[in-house]
């Protein structure tokens, strides 16, 4: 019950509006837009060229009259003509003195052009003719100046826009229908195309929603047609391996600390009982009681100081005291720090270091690998001969540390997982030496904070040999010169 209304409160506050509804929305209007905005250019640009055309045929047929009006053709002939060309290009014509009386003999003309020749011989005297006219009954007009027969005259020309009228409104009403079946068009498009979008997103959804319930049984990994969301789908592939991983390795971690926390507290709790009621007054056995109790908090001890050290690491709270310092001598202090094993378990310490080594590190923190990587040889290295050989040479700008054991290897499917916390190979160990189980992990850690290549070389049967690389701070001040450049 408290989880269904945990998820329903989840819901709630991760509410909005779907993506699916955005684009469709986004679509829609983006369609919407485009048809209005063609058709308001559209009709702009129909009435501009309408306009341009008609002033410029007009303008031609002007030019035409003109010419035959100053060819001093009969007056009846000329007449003809400028009627002709009037109705030929569509439009009217009419030619009268400046007095107002028509030029024209033989047409009928009713019209009283008293009023606007007076107006016009205005205009022209005083140079202000203008050439096209705007009327209130939707026409344009077209006047020139001429002379018939030597009389001062005017070509009075006009047309209809009515037709124009006519083309504008059935654009609009053509644009609006255009635009209503785009619209519709549109919401039936991006109806199917939304969710063919947006179903890969809800399936990778659906599936991180599965992983952060636990669940990392589950495929991210699939054959998307979306480069972006097959770039999502591998990252997520990725963060569940190593979610997966990581959570493996902490049961694991869990449940090895647990049995070595347990193991040390029962063996105290039992020899403390046993020293109250058995060897109290026994005092041999009491002390042998009372060292194994010792040895227990110090096993103990042992274990808290490596997890809180790794807890510092991995948290980058451990700081670095970085020094200038011999290695060859800190190789060889670490290395007789095992020397006791050859009188106790017959273990031969092989050393080849190379003299005059130095390196800018955290002295420590790099005898604290070296001691754990030498620890680590030692409990795997081989029961026959029981050698494990320690190495320090210059190579290429810089020093190189190898730990080789002689032990059966490391299996390839966990070459990659032995510096992980708390990783216990598959193999027995051959000897018991204090340890941790946490030695590789702490020791991948220091190196990465310290930036030093680090590795291991193993074939099964044959052995193992972890190596680690120590810049020169020559090389060091190179590369840092390098970067600068």
């Amino acid at each position: 019950m408290g989880s269904e209304r945990g998820r329903e409160k989840e819901k709630k506050q991760t509410a909005g509006i779907s993506l699916s509804f955005l684009l469709w929305f986004a679509f829609s209007m983006f369609a919407l837009m485009v048809v209005v905005v063609f058709a308001l250019v559209q009709n702009a640009l129909v009435t501009r060229q309408y306009r341009e055309n008609v002033l410029r045929y007009m303008d031609d047929t002007g030019d035409q009259m003109l010419a035959e009006i100053a060819s001093g053709q009969s007056s009846a002939t000329l007449e003809r003509r400028l009627l002709s060309i009037a109705n030929s290009n569509g439009c009217t014509v009419w030619l009268f003195y400046e007095n107002g009386t028509s030029a024209f003999e033989y047409t009928t003309q009713t019209e009283d052009f008293s009023d606007l020749a007076e107006f016009l011989t205005e205009q022209r005297d005083a140079d202000k003719l203008p050439t096209f006219l705007l009327s209130g009954n939707d026409e344009i007009i077209l006047v020139n100046a001429t002379q018939v027969e030597g009389r001062p005259a005017f070509l009075y020309l006009s047309t209809s826009t009515q037709l124009h009228a006519a083309l504008e409104s059935g654009l609009r009403w053509m644009s609006l229908i255009t635009a209503l079946a785009a619209v519709v068009l549109a919401f039936v498009v991006s109806g199917i195309v939304t969710p063919f979008i947006t179903r890969p997103l809800t399936e990778v959804t659906a599936r991180a929603k599965e992983m952060a319930r636990g669940n990392y049984d589950i495929n991210f990994k699939k054959d998307y047609y979306c480069a972006e969301i097959g770039e999502l789908s591998e990252a997520l592939e990725y963060a569940r391996t190593e979610i997966s991983r990581a959570d493996v390795v902490q049961k694991e971690l869990i449940a090895n600390v647990s049995h070595d926390f347990k193991t040390p507290l029962t063996m105290i709790k039992a020899y403390a009982s046993m020293i109250r009621e058995i060897s109290g007054d026994n005092k041999q056995k009491r002390d042998a009681h009372a060292q194994i109790i010792i040895d227990e908090c110090d096993r103990l001890t042992l274990l808290v100081s490596d997890l809180l050290d790794l807890s510092k690491l991995r948290a980058g709270i451990a700081k670095d005291n970085i020094t200038y310092f011999d290695l060859s001598d800190e190789v060889r202090a670490v290395a007789d720090r095992f020397s006791y094993l050859k009188e106790t378990e017959g273990l031969i310490v092989e050393t080849e270091i190379e003299d005059g080594i130095f390196v800018d590190a955290d002295k420590e923190r790099i005898a604290q690998v070296m001691y754990n990587l030498i620890g680590n040889a030692v409990n795997y290295t081989g029961e026959d001969d029981k050698r494990v050989r320690i190495k320090l040479f210059s190579k290429a700008g810089c020093a190189r540390f190898e730990v080789i054991d002689t032990g059966k290897g490391i299996p390839a499917d966990e070459v990659d997982t032995i510096w992980d916390r708390y990783y216990r190979s598959g193999r027995t160990h051959k000897r018991a030496v204090n340890g941790t189980g946490l030695g590789l992990s702490i020791v991948k850690n220091i190196l990465l904070q310290h930036n030093f290549p680090f590795g291991v070389i193993s074939e099964e049967g044959k052995g193992s040999c972890f190596w680690v690389e120590f810049p020169t701070p020559a090389q060091k001040r190179g590369d840092k010169s390098k970067k600068e450049e």
